[in-house]
């Protein structure tokens, strides 16, 4: 029996403030914004997240990570120094712990120019102190912060463009300093957790496969091919997008380019219980990444304005979608 997770949160930045929405039980269709909240002058937003409580925001810039009030106040603000003048090809991430205490942080310092590789800072949530600091071996453009439901620990993945993906995972224990732990692989993208935090989904960083692994120890479950879905692995690929629908269920993306080289792409559900494909998902949606599982059974497009729509299968909004350009989990931002 999975525990009923609480509401998510989620955030979009839109007309230069952090949007905050609750993604709770029986709301569907172009959600409201529950909170927003003002970044400080001149300053442009990268990554955002905003706490369970709807209370503070943490955002990042191309050279800082900074957390203020609901009232727009600063808590506190970390400068990534040296400050870096390059303008593109490093987006700093960051997320909180799952109880709320940390906040976890990306700095894609390499290609930042700061003189160093990669860092994943740990600060204190209620006044930025640094708590740990891991120096990474990575050349990263952004990453992806994926936060376990059960065990609290924190997944991360960092992408390198062409040089591939790294997935890495930090465990703090009561009392002691945090553990962080590189997984064995070079060539995977991390794209999502199951609800109940049992097992995660990869897709090769050459989009050749899908595989599934287990979370206790990331040893591979079960790996799909191109093929396996019925296409010619010299004329598809899986896309670096999907997730877990429920508990039990998959989205896999497949995409590739027509004989009159138009682009098209399809989503395929897998039953995680079985390893076995359970046949196609028919969404709208625009391009491969607008879609977003929740895990619950539903799942997120963009709607006008950049405003996120919940849909279900049993309820469906009649707003067309108009998304925001995505990002890929494994670095750089998709067409």
């Amino acid at each position: 029996m999975v525990p009923e997770p609480p509401p998510k949160v989620i955030t979009r930045l839109r007309d230069g403030r952090i949007h905050a929405y609750v993604v709770g039980s029986g709301v569907y269709g172009t959600l409201e914004p529950t909170a927003i909240f003002q970044p400080r002058n001149g300053e442009e937003v990268v990554a955002s997240v905003v706490r369970q409580d709807l209370e503070r925001v943490v955002y990042t810039t191309l050279n800082e990570v900074v957390c203020l009030t609901r009232a727009d106040d600063l808590m506190w603000a970390s400068d990534f120094e040296p400050r870096s003048d390059v303008r593109h090809g490093h987006r700093p991430n960051c997320v909180p712990s799952r109880d709320g205490r940390t906040v976890w942080v990306y700095r894609p310092d390499a290609m930042a120019g700061r003189g160093g590789g990669d860092q994943w800072v740990v600060h204190d949530a209620d006044n930025g102190a640094v708590l740990a600091r891991c120096e990474l071996e990575t050349v990263g453009h952004g990453a992806s912060h994926h936060v376990h439901p059960v065990d609290g620990s924190i997944y991360l993945n960092i992408g390198e463009g062409q040089d591939g993906s790294v997935i890495l995972r930090g465990t703090v224990g009561v009392g002691s300093e945090p553990e962080f732990v590189t997984y064995p692989w070079q060539d995977r993208c991390l794209i999502d957790l199951a609800p109940s935090g049992r097992q995660f989904m990869t897709v090769d960083h050459g989009q050749a496969d899908v595989a599934f692994h287990d979370h206790a120890n990331g040893d591979v479950l079960f790996t799909f091919p191109v093929e396996a879905f019925g296409y010619d692995p010299e004329e598809a690929f899986v896309e670096w997008s999907g997730g877990y629908l429920s508990e039990y269920t998959a989205i896999v993306t497949l995409g590739g380019e027509s004989q009159d080289e138009e682009e098209w792409f399809r989503h395929h559900l897998v039953d995680v219980r079985t390893g076995t494909l359970s046949g196609k998902f028919t969404v709208e949606a625009s391009n491969p990444y607008e879609l977003v599982p929740l895990g619950d059974g539903s799942w997120l497009t963009g709607g006008p304005g950049g405003a996120p729509v919940r849909w279900s299968s049993a309820q469906q909004p009649s707003a067309p979608p108009h998304p925001a350009a995505p990002t890929s989990p494994c670095g750089g931002q998709q067409p």
